[in-house]
């Protein structure tokens, strides 16, 4: 018989998640300052998508198998999830101190691909963390507290950014090889913030014994031969895609138009303030940073606000609700060329932001069977890195040749996938997902 799930306090809860801000602190760079890098290091614009895609392939591939392994592992001292978000977290710190001395384009690539294995092998377990701890009446309230440390990390990233560059100076540069001061104080602060909230994560949260059901299943997987237990977790996989609940083919969907506007937004919002306002690098990774510290602000202040909408109007019609106020924002942005006043629409963009990072898995923990969370969080993660994937692949040749090669051409698509995203997901039911399962 399964230990129950007692009710934590707003602390606990907010204890178990502190680990999420090192996490979103090494996103965070990642969305804004790792791009500049790359142009500092001489990478052509058009170039962009094909060298971020060590996040979709090793989203696609490390996060999955980490949640299948994470299901059936279990240390009486450490506990099931914590290993793998502690190592993820390590790797991802080694990572941050090196990126800023890259002495080449290649080298920085290399690094990317090895940052975003740690920061998947620290992602997936604690999604599915949340949901082994916490009673379904309070997973709402987990799962937006990690969307507000979503916006309190990426907050953290972007204002370390906008602080260094005041301090140390933003030198505009083009393609020269030289990155600049600042960006060495700003990764390097991700890289004691990855381990040390990881660690005050694992140190507070004591995590729920498996069953004596599980237990004797994990044991059994121990005792099988070597090459039956490599293959287990691509088996697990497999076995979870092929009994994987109608919902959530519903809400891959919905992330194919919602992750590929994302990965738009976040590649050319830098080169579209270069456009518009004739910004160098530095000065347009700088505006950049301002729009996602505005953005994740308000994603911190709104993110429990969700949770008694959510109960009042339902999931999707709140999810929905904020796709389409991310889309007027970014119908919005490419038209105003004020420094100040173009910070307004990221109010918009900081609402759905909140509700992407904590609704849809707030549904998804609902729908699915407890004993397999990790693998569908897991799997949850592919639907938003094979968007991503299409789009590094697809977007350079459409934004060369259908779009002109014009950033603002490529922010207003990604607000049309927004409005499409926000249709699909009024198709979204969690309570007829639930009797169907």
């Amino acid at each position: 018989m399964r230990i129950g799930k007692p009710e934590l306090s707003f602390w606990q809860i907010f204890n178990m998640n502190v680990g999420f801000l090192g996490i979103q602190y090494s996103f965070g760079l990642q969305q804004t300052a790792i791009n500049p890098i790359f142009l500092y290091l001489g990478a052509p614009e058009e170039m962009l998508p094909i060298l971020n895609i060590a996040g979709p392939v090793t989203g696609l591939v490390i996060q999955p198998i980490i949640g299948a392994i994470s299901d059936k592992t279990w240390s009486p001292k450490w506990g099931r999830r914590k290993p793998f978000f502690l190592i993820g977290a390590i790797i991802g710190s080694i990572c941050l101190f090196a990126f800023p001395t890259s002495p080449v384009l290649w080298f920085a690539v290399g690094l990317l691909w090895i940052l975003d294995v740690g920061n998947n092998m620290a992602m997936e377990p604690y999604r599915a963390f949340v949901g082994d701890k916490l009673p379904e009446k309070q997973l709402s309230l987990g799962y937006q507290m990690q969307s507000l440390f979503v916006g309190a990390g990426i907050l953290l990233a972007m204002g370390s950014i906008v602080l260094f560059q005041k301090l140390f100076g933003a030198e505009t540069v083009s393609g020269d090889g030289v990155i600049p001061t600042w960006m060495y104080y700003s990764f390097s602060l991700g890289g004691i913030l990855s381990v040390a909230t990881v660690l005050w994560s694992v140190l507070k949260t004591p995590e729920i014994p498996p069953s004596e059901e599980e237990l004797a299943e994990i044991n059994e997987a121990k005792n099988k031969p070597f090459i039956k237990k490599v293959a287990q977790p691509f088996n697990e996989i497999a076995n979870a895609i092929k009994e994987m609940p109608k919902f959530m083919w519903k809400l891959s969907l919905v992330y194919l138009f919602q992750w590929y506007a994302l990965f738009v937004y976040w590649q050319y919002i830098t080169p579209l303030f270069m456009k518009t306002m004739g910004f160098g690098i530095s000065e347009a990774a700088s505006q950049s940073a301002q729009m996602s510290l505005t953005y994740n602000i308000v994603t911190m202040v709104v993110a429990l606000g969700l949770v008694p909408l959510t109960l009042k109007y339902g999931s999707k019609k709140v999810y929905a609700f904020s796709l389409v106020g991310t889309a007027i924002a970014l119908f919005s942005i490419p038209f105003i060329d004020n420094m100040i006043l173009v910070l307004a629409p990221m109010v918009l963009f900081g609402i759905g932001w909140a509700a992407m990072m904590g609704i849809p898995y707030t549904m998804v923990s609902k729908v699915v069977p407890q004993v397999r969370r990790g693998v569908y969080m897991g799997i949850l993660n592919m639907m938003i890195v094979i968007p991503m994937g299409i789009e590094t692949l697809t977007f350079g040749p459409i934004y060369k040749n259908l779009l002109g090669g014009n950033a603002v051409n490529a922010i207003l698509f990604g607000g049309v996938f927004f409005v499409i995203a926000a249709v699909l997901a009024l198709r979204l039911n969690v309570a007829e997902a639930k009797i169907k399962n």
